[in-house]
């Protein structure tokens, strides 16, 4: 997906070290935010450079061309929403591994709201950078990851969904809260996300797509849903059942005033 090999530079062999690993980490910080204000066409090199403070030749000791430190961008966006549903299989409680993956969305896009923005934009002019990725790397995982979800149903841990378009809305579910922050924090009357309202929508998203698919989501202990879930319902037949078979104190009172 990237030209970017973290043991080579242009100038030769990459000697890991912690300065180096910071500058590389600052140079990386400080292009997602220059790419997510200006683009990738309005974001330059040296603009990079300038917000990461460092000199414009350390950018290109790292990377030959923009295009490389763009992708590359993309890349730690996409390993870090992939790694937590990347490692499940058949054997697997759906709920427990759905739920993680739920979560740890939530967590990511309300924690790097910037990376979020930047591959949504990728993808609304097209994906001219990521196209190949997504029709070859990004397809075979997802495919992989709807066949593990179409076996949790052949074995009946979880009720019939189509495995793909249930990932799609897992996956727009939980970037909506970073690709429309402004307007989800403005409606819910808050500056930012704070830690409770995080685990509010991870709740709330959790029980939600679970239950969907006939699962129960397996809430942490002490969270706001779990302190909140309620016991089921009595249903109206029951109800019913147990006004015609107790009399209530009125009616026993009419009875012994009469007898």
């Amino acid at each position: 997906m990237t030209d970017f090999d973290p043991t080579l530079t242009p100038t030769g062999i990459y000697k890991p070290g912690k300065k180096r690993d910071q500058n590389l980490q600052q140079i990386l910080a400080a292009a997602q935010e220059e790419f997510v204000q200006k683009g990738f066409r309005g974001a330059s090199m040296q603009a990079i450079a300038d917000r990461a403070e460092l000199p414009k030749a350390n950018v290109h000791y790292y990377f030959k061309r923009k295009a490389n430190l763009y992708l590359s961008v993309l890349n730690g966006i996409i390993e870090l929403w992939n790694s937590s549903f990347s490692d499940i299989s058949p054997q697997d409680d759906p709920a427990v591994a759905l739920d993680r993956f739920i979560r740890e969305k939530v967590r990511l896009a309300v924690t790097h709201r910037q990376a979020s923005k930047l591959f949504a934009m990728e993808i609304l002019g097209g994906a001219p950078y990521l196209k190949d990725f997504l029709e070859t790397e990004q397809r075979v995982w997802v495919r992989e990851r709807a066949q593990v979800i179409q076996a949790w149903i052949d074995a009946g841990k979880m009720a019939p969904v189509d495995p793909m378009h249930f990932i799609f809305l897992i996956w727009s579910s939980t970037q909506h809260y970073a690709d429309f922050d402004a307007q989800t924090l403005a409606v819910m009357q808050r500056r930012d996300y704070s830690g409770q309202s995080i685990e509010q929508i991870s709740d709330f998203l959790s029980v939600t797509l679970l239950r969907g698919v006939g699962l129960e989501a397996p809430l942490i202990a002490g969270s706001v849903a779990a302190k909140t879930r309620k016991r089921p319902r009595k249903s109206a037949q029951t109800v019913d059942q147990k006004s015609t078979t107790k009399p209530s104190r009125k009616a026993k009172s009419r009875t012994s005033t009469a007898n």
